[in-house]
């Protein structure tokens, strides 16, 4: 079973606006509400998807009661550990002019040494039962930057793979614990390299970078150029699915979705890349944050095109013509 797990739960309210404008009533022509935190999302996903998992994490208030029950009504397991404050509870606009967006967030979860505690021991208890673990997003706060490494190493050292998607501190601290996968996208590739790239080739060289230094394959996200993905000696491009995109708000939780069903069942990974990346363009044409319509996805999955990145004698990877 795949196993998720989430430090600073949320639910995302997304309203779509004919415009953005400041110092106006904005009236939204549509609203959805949807989950809030990359690893909740992909339990989400694969709830929606018929695939069994269960969603760990720390949740509190009225949202966090909320959050859990969208997550069992779609079949997902869950067991958070109750926390101070609130989940978050993320509002996402969209302009429908522009099919630009921006989210409003608060850091409103707050954890002790005892709620890390906890979480630790559920997840533990977890493990056994677990073929891939999912952990992501960021940390709330009273969460010490040790809990990510500890938790990938738990996983690791029972040899269930772990694909982790976080940002900034966490995720450099997270990547000492050697996950099997991550998935920046383009600004969080950035920040781990130092370098900002400007073109897909730009974006290849410095995931190679990264693959090289940390021994970790990776997954980076690059909107309207598309995707990378870095397995082992095996690099691809994925270009963009032609879909009409309503809202990207947890797009990318669609390829880890996919990801986490491949590896949970053996599959090789580019099995999950072409789920993953259906997954994220069925979640592309919906309003909610990681809503998909399953429909959708299948008829996505073979449009997916994983194009071959060789390798060249000079270091130097070009794309093939050729899927």
């Amino acid at each position: 079973m795949v196993v998720t797990l989430t430090p600073n739960t949320g639910i995302d309210y997304t309203l779509i606006v004919p415009e953005f404008r400041l110092d106006a009533t904005l009236r939204a022509s549509a609203t959805a509400w949807g989950m809030g935190a990359k690893a909740t999302d992909v339990s989400w996903i694969l709830g929606q998807w018929g695939a069994p998992s269960l969603a760990l994490g720390f949740a509190a208030g009225e949202a966090g009661r909320r959050m859990a029950a969208m997550l069992r009504a779609r079949g997902v397991h869950t067991d958070f550990v109750e926390a101070d404050g609130e989940t978050r509870t993320n509002v996402v606009v969209v302009c429908a002019a522009t099919g630009r967006q921006s989210t409003l967030t608060a850091n409103t979860l707050r954890v002790n040494a005892g709620h890390v505690q906890a979480l630790i021991a559920r997840y533990s208890q977890a493990l056994p039962q677990a073929t891939c673990v999912v952990l992501g997003g960021s940390l709330p706060d009273g969460a010490p930057d040790s809990l990510y490494p500890e938790l990938i190493r738990l996983a690791r050292a029972r040899n269930i793979p772990v694909i982790f998607d976080s940002s900034g501190p966490a995720l450099r601290a997270g990547l000492s614990a050697h996950p099997t996968l991550i998935k920046p996208n383009q600004a969080e590739l950035a920040e781990l390299t130092g370098h900002t790239p400007h073109s897909l080739a730009d974006a290849h060289r410095l995931a190679a970078q990264v693959q090289r230094d940390t021994d970790i394959d990776l997954i980076v996200t690059l909107g309207s150029a598309g995707a990378l993905a870095l397995l082992g000696a095996r690099h691809y491009h994925i270009p963009p699915l032609p879909v009409k995109a309503v809202s990207a708000a947890g797009a990318g939780d669609g390829v880890l979705a996919g990801m986490a069903l491949a590896l949970s069942r053996g599959q090789a990974p580019e099995e999950g890349l072409r789920l993953g990346f259906a997954f994220a363009g069925a979640v592309l044409m919906t309003a909610g944050t990681a809503d998909f319509r399953p429909d959708d996805a299948r008829r996505l999955l073979p449009q997916v095109a994983l194009i071959p990145w060789p390798q060249h004698p000079d270091g130097v990877r070009a794309p093939q013509s050729a899927a």
